[in-house]
This record gives structure tokens, sequence and C-alpha cells, in this order.
């Protein structure tokens, strides 16, 4: 077969459309071995088959143009470990975004799949929190920020804390930062030792009351946690209790102890005013059995 192949010979080797072969050559992605100036046909060398398989498949799976341009030019830059490391990198950087993908896609399923079946429900008691002496960062937290402010608070008190604590860290947050986008929080690690000397101005001790919480444990990944805060506010609402505004969220097993997001476990506590509802006496205390009455939130 001749090395130098028309547009069409080129197309039934590869599967590709002639119109995709012209948009890859308009984009800079796959220029034709030769360009005849007369007549502006575009002709192939077979050396070019697999670069044209590789862009197809680039963009079958939606690698950004100017990532694919990069890859390419790292690619014909040589067979240097440097050029080859820069296309790894660039493909690596795209498999973990599909990952991740498809990780939310699969969750977002499963969501799904548990919200179209009436009888699923996730299980919320009513429970007595212990009083609790911690190191908090409390802060006002702005519209639109992202999870940095989280990161923060956690830096300043792992570095009062010293060692990691036995007990797992935590967060109060008012029902506005979920509703409104911004509001108070608090973060928090247990701590029994008193704040030392030279601490970041922003930790302070704080003694956490014994506390009345509609309670649920969700387990896996965040990205469902919607559906958690659902059962246990639906908990509150049917068993008449009154809130307090505030949540509690106990990160019981989280990314600090583990890169399985099927591990990791919270502790989600929609705190409940003091005297309404239910009496504490008809509560269990975080580490006893539910009582019967508290069990469903469909009681």
């Amino acid at each position: 077969m001749a090395e130098r192949l028309t547009i069409g010979e080129f197309s039934r080797i590869t599967h590709l459309s002639i119109r995709a072969l012209r948009r890859y050559h308009e984009q800079d992605l796959l220029v034709p071995a030769e360009v005849d100036p007369a007549t502006g046909y575009r002709y192939y060398s077979l050396a070019q088959v697999r670069p044209a398989l590789t862009i197809r498949r680039f963009r079958d799976l939606d690698l950004p143009l100017a990532d694919l341009r990069r890859f390419l030019e790292a690619e014909s830059a040589g067979e240097g470990e440097a050029g080859h490391a820069a296309a790894q990198q660039v493909v690596a950087t795209h498999l973990r975004r599909l990952e991740d993908r498809l990780g939310r896609t699969q969750r977002a399923v499963e969501a799904l799949r548990e919200l179209l079946t009436p009888e699923a429900e996730r299980a919320v008691s009513l429970e007595v929190l212990p009083p609790q002496r911690v190191l908090a960062v409390s802060l006002d937290v702005p519209h639109g920020a992202d999870l940095s402010w989280y990161d923060a608070a956690m830096r300043d008190l792992d570095a009062v804390a010293g060692r990691r604590p036995v007990l797992p860290p935590g967060g109060r947050y008012a029902h506005r930062l979920f509703t409104e986008g911004h509001g108070r929080a608090i973060v928090y690690l247990p701590a029994e030792v008193p704040l030392p000397q030279g601490a970041p101005a922003t930790v302070r001790e704080l003694h956490l009351p014994e506390r009345t919480a509609a309670v649920a444990t969700h387990a896996g990944p965040h990205d469902d946690l919607d559906l958690t805060y659902g059962a246990v506010g639906s908990f509150v609402a049917q068993n008449g209790l009154r809130s307090q505004d505030l949540v509690e969220e106990v990160y019981l097993v989280g990314p600090r102890d583990t890169d399985r997001p099927d591990r990791w476990r919270t502790l989600i506590a929609w705190l409940i005013a003091p005297g309404t509802g239910r009496s504490t006496d008809d509560a269990t205390t975080a580490t006893g059995t539910r009582l019967p009455d508290a069990a469903s939130p469909t009681a």
C-alpha cells in the first residue's frame, strides 16, 4: 500500500469520518502529512494512523482540546523521558477526572435508587450526647466560600493538640450555613488538656454541655449526605421536636483516617431545644441502646 493516503483511504483505515478528519485538521490536532497546494487535497501517512485513533479515544473521553494539544506536543517532541513524562501526566490527570466523575455518577445512581424505594429508610434515633471538653475554632463562613475555612481551622487545632486525640473531630453548624450558604461554624477537637501557651489566637477552650439530638450515622462519601440530613430532619418534624437551629457533625472515620471514602462514617446530630418533644428520659445516650419508640422516623 502506498505511503501517501488520500483522506478517503485514511478514513477507511481509521474509521474516522472525512468530516472528523477535516475538523481535526482545522483544530491543529492531526495535520495531514501533505496538502496539495493546487487542489487543497489532504494526504496522510500510515504513521498517522495510531495518532488519529488516539485522538479519537481522547475526544470520546472528553479530554479538553488544550490538554490534548499538550499531550500531542509532548509526544511529538521526541522519545526523551521528559516528553514522555509530560504526556503521561496529561493522561493521568484526565483519568483521575474521569474516575471522580464516574464515582459521582455511581453514587448519584445509588442515591436515586434509594429515593425511589419507599421502604428504604435511614435509621434515626433520639439520643443524649455527653458533655465534652474541646478545643475549638469559631468563625463566620462567608457566602460562596469553599471548604478551605475548615482546613484552616483543623490546621490550627492540630497545631495545638499535638499528638492526635483519641476522640474524633467534629463541628457545630448553624442551619443558616446550609439554607443560605453562609453562617456560624465551630470546628472542634476533643481535648482534656488546657489550651497551651502560644496557641493560635483562633483556638479557644469550649465546654459542650449534655445535649439531646436526633442522630443518624452516615456511611460512605459525603455526596449523598443530604439523604441522611433529610431523614434526621424528617424525624424531628414528625415527632414534634423543636430544633435549636444547630447541627453537629462528628467525623467518626474520615479523610484523616483513610483515603477510602466507602469507609467514612459521619455522625449527624440535629440538636433539639431543651424541654421540647420527648423528655431526655426517653432518649438514649450516645453509646446506649436505642429505645423502640425512637427507632424509626415513622414512629
